[in-house]
Formats: structure tokens, C-alpha cells, sequence
């Protein structure tokens, strides 16, 4: 039933933005373009391209092997033909992302500039366009580290260069919806519940571009999931052809449905229609979801004024061998596996990521977080990059019920209020609440602190905690969230990153801490299991901590790194960067927060044991767990940090090839579970 509601919520939306569409084209635009490395002139503008499809990124393959994939500049070349009448129309060109710098030219003249990896851009193209007839598009990328374009390093992830996110062309009438107000829809919706009741605001951005004032009608609609209409309001515009035409309607919603998070992600759909003389000259349709958040110190998070367990993931956008060239078929198969080990809340770090992925997020039901990347380390030089990036993650993404949070920065840092960073973050935090004065704000530190000045300007400090890693020891995390609960309990703190690194081809039969976790070459899964496994039993315990957000969901590529035995790669992933094996604190964590029932023995690839007594540990959501080793007795165990977890200790082994199972029963319901650990004492 819920697979069914799902889909009925996206074809919703999809044959709401179809004929929402009504006015304009919106094409893909990835099809037939051409690539080589290297830079863009006048004599070299034709020389040594071949073919590609869109999305391409050209560090696929060199960004996960090491510190020497190539940064610079690439060049994308399409020639398309034009409608053969261009009059009354409006043509543009948008780029979803491009990594990191993009320069466009059209047929040798050159557009404009985007500066950032990760957010949109739309440029204008209509007076450069020959009706009729071929039109050459080139578009410069490059990818190399900047001062004054965030990230400015490579340290914690990589910037890949390319063209590696879907490409549209739209062409409107010469009145229409703004397409170019930092790439936005161009329509932005907010929202407020009282007594019940919705009130919906929708604030619309109209240009005109013929000569004189023109008499329009802009009508809003708000349709339910069936495509009934349930509200609705027009306004007359006498359109102005100098600068921008607003419009704010508001319409009201009589006890609305509200979007539930998982449980019941409902989605109206809201249409902008410009109309002249009865006639669509253009229109816009986005979702619309109504809830409210809330996180209420020391009680936890609120989701339409009911607690929320926030059980959280974090995610990069990348794929072994794909780089962050992804398709939307991969967008969701990560969503999938995130869905499925009970996650509902995820944090996309550090960057903005795929608008599909977003509005997947929105039919899913994930409550989500957003930001930009102000990560790592600070030039001074960023300023004015951080806000604009800032100012295109919010328009761009205002209207997607998922979000409920903009992120300023991570982990960066000022010694006192009046030093730089905290000076651009305060800066930045007043830019999110004007452009958005509904949604929280948040900043995160790497330390244990509530007073670093730099994480103070925001309605939330994130904190980012390795204990057992990269300091202390694993249970510290208890001592820590205490603390903070007795020094400042009426702060808003959320856990934004833990974890430990594990690489699936090491283990150890007791819990080792001899690794360095900066240069050493010795990662063992083992460690990064019992390091979720006891920081969890940590987390649950306390509301305090609104959300918590685990690293990684997924392994990702770090050029500048070589530890844990692989090189190029940060292996706190839970999932392997291939995506083809879950390491076991996945499973531990689905046992925790899926209630689909569930059994798995941890440890499954430390087969070859060189003891005949060995500890078994078993994660399972089913009331009674018991183990056999080959045909011997049953055996039952003891309860670990929590009821998930489920210790049997001293268990024997025969030498050479052992079967151990173990059995889980709830409700009259049995389930199964079997490895093959091979004895060579």
C-alpha cells in the first residue's frame, strides 16, 4: 500500500509539472556533446574532441587512485539547431552542475561565468542563437582548487571536473516565469499551520520583454495527490517590461493532509500560471508538503509537533568508476539502501547535491539536511563565493518539503567572535534567514565545545565526534553528551558525524586499538562494527541529541589520503564504494531502526579463526535469539549494549570447517542465520 501511495504521489507530481509545463520547453539537453582536456581559444576550438554523454566528469577513474588525477580545464562542445522562429521566445541554457568553474560560450561569444561545483546556473542564450540554423555551444570547466571558490581544497573529498550533472534547454514566451534568479523555479512557496489550517504564501517572479506594460492574470493553484483542485486564486498584473514583477498570492488550506515524513510523505502540487488574454504564456509547477519542524532543547525533534526519532546518514554523491557522474537510477539505488537499513533522516554532505535526489527525498519521506561547502579550511577569500553559493542552495531548493535545514559550514574554525570565520558564518546565517525565514539554520564543529565562537551564530551547533578514533576512547561519547546536557541544557546540539573507518579485508579476534588512524595501513572492520555498535546504545539514550548523523553511508574517494590499506579512500563508509557489499554495523544499524524482522551474525568475514573459543555476536530485532554451532546444542546467550544486540560467549569450534546459525523467533515467526568460519588453531 505505501509502494502504491508513493508512486500515486509521483505521477501527482509529474502530470502536475507536465501540464504545468504549458507556455515553455523543457528539453534534455545531454545528448551529442563533445569533450577533450584542455583549455579554450579561438585557433584550438575544434581540435580534439570525441564524444560523450552527459553526465561525464573526466576524474571518474583517476580521482579514487591518489593525489594525481588531473585539475584543470575541459572542454564540452554541441552543436544543436535552433527553432526556426525565434520571435516572441526566450531561450535558455541550464546546467544542473559542473565542476568547478564553468565558462559559456555561444557560437564564439562568450556568456558568463558560474563559480561553484555544485549548485545550478541558467544563462540566457536567445540573442546569440541563429534561427534555423547550427549553433555551436562550448563550455569550459575547471576543476582546480581556488581560494575564492568553496571548497578551496581537496583534503576531505575531491572536486571533480566535468559536466556532471543533466544539462535542459527552455525556451518561454517573451512573458514568463524567471528561469535566471540564480537558476530558482522562479515561484517560491512557504507555509504556516494554525488551528489546523494551512496558510499557503507563493511569491512569483515575472519578467516581461516586450516594449510596452501588458495586461496579465497570474493564477495559483494548489491540486491534491488525486489532481482535484483545492485551492486556487487569481490576481490581474499590469506586467512591467523594467526589472522583475512580483506577485504573492495567498491561499488557504482547510485541515490539509499533512507530509508525514516515511510513514506518509503526502505531496500537493502548487502551479504558477501567467496568462495574456487567456492564454498560458507560462507556468510552473512545484511540490508542496505541509508540516512544520522543530527542535526542542533537550526533548529531541518534532515533526508536526510529535517527537521524530532522527535516525541519520550522511552521503557523497559518488560511485566507484562512475566519480559523481551519476545517474538518477543511481541517485535512488543509493536512497534505496538508505531507506532500507531504517535511516529517516540524512545529512548530504558537504556540498548541494542532485535536485532528484531532493525531490526523491520528498516523495520518500526523508527529513533532510542541505549545505554548502564551507568545509575543512578557511582562505579568507571566500566570502562572497560562500554567499552566493548560500544564496542558489536556498532558491533553488526553497520549496522541497524535505528540507529542514541550511548548513553554513564545517568544521572551520575562529579562535574568538571577531576573527574571520565567525565574522562570514554570522554573515551567513543573517542571508539564510532573510532568504528563508521558516527553516532552521546550523553550523558544525570537529569539536566537543559549545562555546567555539565560530558555531554560535546558528539556530543549531552540530558537533562532529570520533571518539575512539581520532581521539579517546570509544565510550567517551557518554562523558561528553552528559556534559553538555548538564552545562547547557537549553542548547540545540545535534551529533553530525561519528564513526570509525573499516576495511572489509581486515578483522581482528579481539577489539584492537593498535592503528593510527591518520598514516596507519591497518583499519579492521571489527573496530568500526564495535564502534557503532557501542556509540549507538550511547546516542539512543539521550534526546539531547535531536539527530544524530552517522559517517559515511557510503565509502567515497579522498585523492589526498592513503590509510587503512586502500589507497585514495575514506573507508567509514558502511557500504563499500562499489556498492556491492554492506559492511556488518549496516546490519547492526538495521536491526536498531528498521523493524522488519531481521537476523545476522557479525563478523562473517573473519572466517579464518585461529582460536577453538570464540565470541559470537549477533544483531537482531526478534525477541529471542539462540546460536548452534554445526549440530551441537542451542545455545542462548546474554543481552549486550542494548536489545538488538546479542552476545554468546566462549562458544567452541572444531578444527577445520564449522556452521554457526543462529536463530531468531518473534510473534511465531522464525528466521535464520549461517556463516562458515574455518578453525586452523
Amino acid at each position: 500500500m505505501k509502494r502504491l501511495l508513493l508512486t500515486s504521489a509521483v505521477c501527482l507530481l509529474v502530470a502536475a509539472m507536465a501540464k504545468g509545463q504549458e507556455g515553455r520547453l523543457t528539453r534534455p539537453f545531454n545528448d551529442g556533446w563533445q569533450f577533450r582536456k584542455g583549455g579554450y581559444t579561438t585557433t584550438n576550438s575544434d581540435s580534439g574532441f570525441a564524444a560523450v554523454r552527459i553526465p561525464h566528469t573526466w576524474n571518474n577513474r583517476d580521482m579514487q587512485e591518489g593525489k594525481d588525477f588531473y585539475a584543470g580545464d575541459g572542454c564540452y562542445k554541441k552543436v544543436f539547431r535552433a527553432m526556426d522562429n525565434l520571435a516572441g521566445k526566450r531561450v535558455f541554457l541550464r546546467f544542473e552542475g559542473v565542476g568547478s568553474v564553468a565558462d559559456l560560450y555561444v557560437n564564439g561569444r562568450y556568456i558568463g561565468q558560474h563559480r561553484g561545483s555544485y549548485s545550478a546556473f541558467c544563462f540566457e542564450i536567445t540573442h546569440e542563437l541563429k534561427a534555423g540554423e547550427d549553433n555551436t555551444i562550448l563550455l569550459k570547466a575547471n576543476n582546480q582548487q581556488r581560494e575564492d571558490v568553496l571548497p578551496i581544497n581537496n583534503f576531505l573529498f575531491g572536486i571533480f571536473g566535468g559536466m556532471y550533472r543533466p544539462v535542459s534547454l527552455i525556451v518561454t514566451n517573451d512573458i514568463n516565469i524567471t528561469t535566471t534568479d540564480y537558476a530558482s523555479p522562479g515561484i517560491y512557496i512557504r507555509q504556516s499551520l494554525q488551528n489546523g489550517n494551512a496558510l499557503i504564501r507563493v511569491k512569483s517572479k515575472i519578467e516581461n520583454k516586450q516594449l510596452h506594460h501588458v495586461p496579465v492574470v497570474v493564477r495559483t493553484e494548489i491540486r491534491d495527490r488525486e489532481r482535484q483542485l483545492v485551492a486556487s486564486q487569481e490576481q490581474p498584473l499590469q506586467a512591467s517590461p523594467q526589472g522583475i514583477n512580483i506577485v504573492e498570492q495567498t491561499l488557504q488550506l482547510p485541515q490539509p493532509h499533512l507530509w508525514n515524513g516515511l510513514a506518509d510523505p503526502y505531496l500537493y502540487a502548487v502551479t504558477t500560471t501567467v496568462l495574456k488574454e487567456g492564454k498560458v504564456m507560462d507556468a510552473v509547477t512545484q511540490p508542496l508538503g505541509v508540516r512544520t519542524f522543530e527542535v526542542a532543547p533537550g526533548k529531541g525533534f518534532f515533526l508536526n509537533g510529535k517527537a521524530y526519532p532522527m535516525h541519520g546518514v550522511t552521503r557523497h554523491q559518488e560511485w566507484q568508476d562512475y566519480g559523481n557522474a551519476l545517474s538518477n537510477e543511481q541517485h535512488k539505488a543509493d536512497l534505496d539502501v538508505i531507506r532500507e537499513v531504517g535511516a529517516t533522516t540524512i545529512r548530504f554532505a558537504h556540498y548541494q547535491q542532485s535536485e532528484y535526489l531532493y525531490a526523491q527525498c520528498d516523495t520518500m519521506g526523508f527529513v533532510i539536511w542541505a549545505e554548502i561547502p564551507f568545509v575543512n579550511a578557511a582562505s579568507g577569500k571566500e566570502g562572497d563565493n560562500a554567499k552566493q553559493q548560500l544564496t542558489e542552495l536556498i532558491r533553488q531548493n526553497f520549496n522541497h518539503p524535505a528540507i529542514y535545514v541550511w548548513g553554513m559550514h564545517n568544521e572551520v574554525y575562529s579562535k574568538t567572535p571577531d576573527e574571520h570565520v565567525a565574522v562570514l558564518t554570522r554573515q551567513l546565517n543573517d542571508l539564510a534567514k532573510t532568504e528563508d525565514p521558516d527553516r532552521l539554520t546550523t553550523a558544525v564543529s570537529g569539536y566537543g565545545e559549545m562555546t567555539r565562537p565560530a558555531n554560535l551564530a546558528t539556530d543549531i551547533q552540530g558537533m562532529n565526534r570520533y571518539y575512539g578514533w581520532y581521539e579517546g576512547r570509544i565510550g567517551d561519547l557518554e562523558k561528553w553528551v552528559s556534559g553538555l546536557e548538564k552545562d547547557f541544557p537549553d542548547y540545540k546540539l545535534m551529533l553530525t558525524e561519528y564513526g570509525a573507518d573499516g576495511n572489509i579485508n581486515q578483522h581482528t579476534d579481539t577489539l584492537s586499538t593498535k592503528f593510527n588512524p591518520v598514516n596507519g595501513q591497518f583499519f579492521p572492520e571489527t573496530y568500526q562494527t564495535a564502534t557503532h555498535v557501542q556509540q549507538w546504545a550511547i546516542i539512543e539514550k539521550h534526546p539531547y541529541i535531536a539527530a544524530s548523523y552517522l559517517w559515511n553511508m557510503f565509502e567515497f574517494a579522498v585523492p589526498m589520503w592513503n590509510r587503512g590499506g586502500v589507497n585514495a579512500r575514506n573507508l567509514k563508509g558502511l557500504v563499500t564504494y562499489d556498492r556491492t557489499q554492506r559492511k556488518d554495523a549496516w546490519y547492526w544499524y538495521k536491526a536498531n531502526w528498521n523493524p522488519a524482522p531481521m537476523v545476522y551474525i557479525a563478523e562473517r568475514r573473519n572466517n579464518i579463526r585461529r582460536s577453538g573459543v570464540v565470541n559470537v555476536e549477533v544483531f537482531s530485532n526478534m525477541s529471542e535469539v539462540t546460536l548452534r554451532v554445526n549440530k551441537g546444542a542451542v545455545l542462548k546467550g546474554r543481552a549486550g549494549v542494548n536489545g538488538r544486540d546479542f552476545r554468546f560467549d566462549k562458544v567452541a569450534l572444531k578444527p577445520g570447517r564449522n556452521v554457526i546459525t543462529a536463530t531468531g523467533v518473534r510473534d511465531g515467526e522464525v528466521l535464520r542465520d549461517s556463516v562458515v568460519w574455518e578453525c586452523r588453531r
